[in-house]
């Protein structure tokens, strides 16, 4: 869909071939000067994965538009998502607490602002973010996970990161503790972006190499249906969630 400023958003979510049920969730809306969109990767037995990351996506969504009109600078912009976080967390952490069968669920969140002049990013957990321009693919976020932290140390490779047996175990998530830390990052935004936010049900199953391919076709929402089906082609073992939003 078209928004001011010539933003397209694409987005899609997909059970996948192995769950039984979505836990993925995510949020799009539109700005004066841009665009927005969150995407949450939740966990918890039953249905609480599935309640941890609606809930996150919603509270941190539903007040995004209010609270954007008085964040202008990188230092109040930072601050604002900093704050919609501790609030996503806030409203996932007290509903574990109230009801027993909840307790211990969480959820990952990566949310992004796409705005004429830069793309602002935050997120906990191992939920991506990822740039493409002038046909290169960045990755913009960098996972807290227990696997990142070996790579960071030098104990495995990149190589060895991909199938190791700690792979989706996550040091940061919402809702798992009464606060939360969150990392922000701020980049300069050109004509023709690409920004991808996705759950880690798409990339554990689908290259950078093949997101960058994929994401340079034409049309945008082809695009994002063509990462989900190749994330469920290449044995879709979790939730899929890609939101795309473009400058043009």
């Amino acid at each position: 869909m078209k928004g001011a400023n010539f933003v397209l958003i694409s987005a899609k979510t997909d059970v996948g071939k192995v769950r039984d049920e979505n836990q993925d969730a995510y949020a799009v809306g539109h700005l004066p000067d841009g665009v927005f969109a969150v995407v949450c990767d939740g966990m918890g037995g039953a249905a609480g994965g599935q309640i941890a990351s609606s809930t996150a996506a919603e509270v941190f969504s539903s007040a995004f538009p209010a609270s954007y009109e008085s964040a202008s600078s990188e230092r109040s912009l930072k601050s604002m998502l900093t704050v919609l976080a501790d609030k996503a967390n806030a409203a996932v952490y007290d509903l574990s607490l109230r009801n027993p069968d909840l307790k211990g669920m969480g959820t990952t969140i990566v949310a992004a602002v796409l705005e004429p002049a830069r793309i602002s990013v935050v997120h906990a957990g191992d939920s991506r973010a990822y740039l493409l321009r002038d046909g290169e693919i960045t990755q913009l976020t960098r996972d807290h996970s227990m696997v990142q932290m070996l790579v960071d140390n030098g104990y495995i490779s990149e190589e060895q990161a991909e199938h190791h047996m700690y792979k989706n175990i996550i040091t940061r998530a919402l809702g798992t503790e009464a606060t939360v830390q969150v990392d922000f990052a701020e980049f300069p935004a050109q004509e023709q972006d690409s920004i991808l936010l996705c759950s880690d049900g798409l990339t554990n199953y689908i290259s950078a190499n093949e997101i960058k391919q994929i994401l340079s076709q034409e049309d945008l929402d082809n695009a994002v249906s063509s990462l989900v089906d190749t994330a469920n082609k290449n044995g879709g073992g979790d939730n899929i969630t890609a939101v795309v939003l473009k400058n043009c």
